[in-house]
């Protein structure tokens, strides 16, 4: 095969996303390629998927796995069947077809290898419900059916901390290039991003290879906290590139000998990480922002679309945050939103509207953490502003003033938001049942095993005090 790219050939000049099965050979062959990993995003956002060789993709690209892979707790258990949930018991195959626009390379292996998004379906033809790309497309089709387009562009906060080996012990920020880790806070500060200056080099080169556009990167308020933003675009592909963007970050790292983690709540004196999805809505015949209307003011759409965010963002806390440890980010003055309120550039509420142009109006919703799959974040977040709209919610008034310390809505705990998720009627007509079922079966199943662990916090408050 040739190694070298044809510069008449368009399809192969893609660094990511091709037609068809025909471009994608044209596409592997210029590139020398001779393993792809076929990936399919799982429940928690986990890569899942086989690796093959190039000949074996091309001569049968059928790629089958067991269902029970969106099943899985993030600790490989399975949950108990109960009267919502049945495990099948087969255990039977769900078929998972290409997405050849998603066709990129994976730069760190040492051979050349590329990497293909799957999307799942079962036996007769039909998108299997539960994986989270299908999740978002339902919703982007109800959206679709109203002649809207809408737009997204995710922020995904992360640390860099010390290799942890042993989960006993706390997690540390790592040593820079000054031989020093960082002890206080440094938000936007140029200096500490510089710390680690060739580690952002190879994000930047491995997110370049892979085609992924990275809009800005910058330290946040935490100790080694950073924050990448992506560029605005198409819902799917945004979630594509979220997902992605994980797992390049943790390569980039890794070849520093350093963990980059996305937990919502990584250290107990550091801020939490979020992931800030930035929503706006466009009629897909015009091209106009519905949020804004012809005399440049804020259309009563957008309004609802906030107003849904407020109904329905209780109910949905069980994918905004869907960890234990999730809940330990939203905490009293801590910089994470402890509300469900809505302001003007206003970051100590849960709903912030942006300073923008007319044109860019939108909303930032600043409840999700980094820990959570993007593809549910999204169609979840879409999913609220949509109900919204359709049924004329009405937000309260804007907030002005310091609300940091406002607790208000939300749930606290995770038991609680899986009780406000399942049921909600109008959510489980959008999701469906047999997807709200295993989800929250999942998330029960991950608090029972939490529960099966004794804490440092346990050990040291009733071991001889009670």
């Amino acid at each position: 095969m040739s190694s070298e790219i044809n510069p008449d050939d368009e399809a192969a000049l893609n660094m990511r996303g091709v037609s068809n099965l025909e471009e994608a050979r044209t596409w592997l062959q210029a590139r020398n390629i001779g393993d792809i990993e076929c990936v399919v995003p799982d429940v928690a956002g986990v890569p899942r998927g086989k690796m093959m060789p190039t000949n074996k993709f091309f001569s049968s690209n059928t790629l089958t796995m067991p269902s029970s892979i969106f099943a899985q707790t993030i600790s490989g258990d399975y949950p108990e069947d109960d009267d919502r949930f049945q495990y099948n018991p087969t255990d039977g195959d769900l078929y998972f077809k290409p997405d050849y626009s998603t066709l990129t390379i994976v730069p760190w292996e040492t051979d050349p290898t590329a990497q293909l998004l799957h999307d799942a379906f079962t036996k007769d033809g039909k998108p299997f419900p539960i994986a989270p790309r299908n999740v978002l497309k339902r919703v982007l089709e109800l959206y679709d059916a109203e002649g809207w387009k809408p737009i997204i562009a995710p922020e995904v906060e992360f640390y860099l901390v010390k290799p942890n080996t042993d989960p006993d012990y706390p997690l540390e920020p790592p040593v820079g290039r000054s031989g020093r880790p960082e002890v206080g806070r440094q938000s936007y500060s140029i200096s500490a991003l510089n710390e680690f200056d060739e580690l952002i080099d190879d994000i930047y080169d491995l997110s370049e290879a892979q085609g992924l556009e990275i809009d800005t990167l910058i330290h946040e308020e935490g100790a080694a906290q950073m924050e990448i933003n992506l560029r605005h675009g198409h819902p799917l592909e945004l979630a594509d590139q979220a997902f992605m963007f994980k797992r390049t970050i943790r390569e980039a790292a890794l070849r520093h000998n350093i963990y980059a983690t996305f937990m919502a709540k990584a250290m107990s004196s550091q801020p939490g990480s979020s992931m800030h999805i930035h929503q706006s809505i466009l009629d897909r015949e015009t091209g106009q922002n519905i949020f804004n209307s012809a005399d440049n003011e804020a259309t009563p759409a957008f309004f609802h679309f906030i107003g849904g965010h407020q109904h329905y963002m209780p109910a949905l806390m069980p994918i905004m945050a869907p960890y234990v440890n999730s809940y330990r980010r939203f905490a009293r003055d801590s910089g994470s939103p402890t509300n469900l309120f809505w302001g003007y550039d206003n970051r100590t509420v849960g709903l912030r509207v942006p300073s923008s142009s007319p044109d860019a109006r939108r909303l930032e919703n600043r409840v999700p953490g980094s820990d959570a799959n993007p593809y549910l974040v999204i169609a979840s977040s879409l999913a609220a502003g949509y109900l919204g709209i359709k049924k004329g919610i009405e937000p309260d008034k804007p907030r002005d003033t310091d609300n940091s310390e406002v607790m208000s809505k939300l749930p606290r705990t995770l038991l609680h938001a899986v009780d406000e998720f399942e049921a909600d009627d109008d959510l489980l007509e959008i999701f469906g049942e047999q997807f709200v079922a295993t989800y929250r079966a999942i998330k029960l199943e991950e608090y029972e095993t939490f529960m099966s662990v004794i804490s440092a916090w346990e050990r040291e408050y009733l071991l001889m005090n009670v």
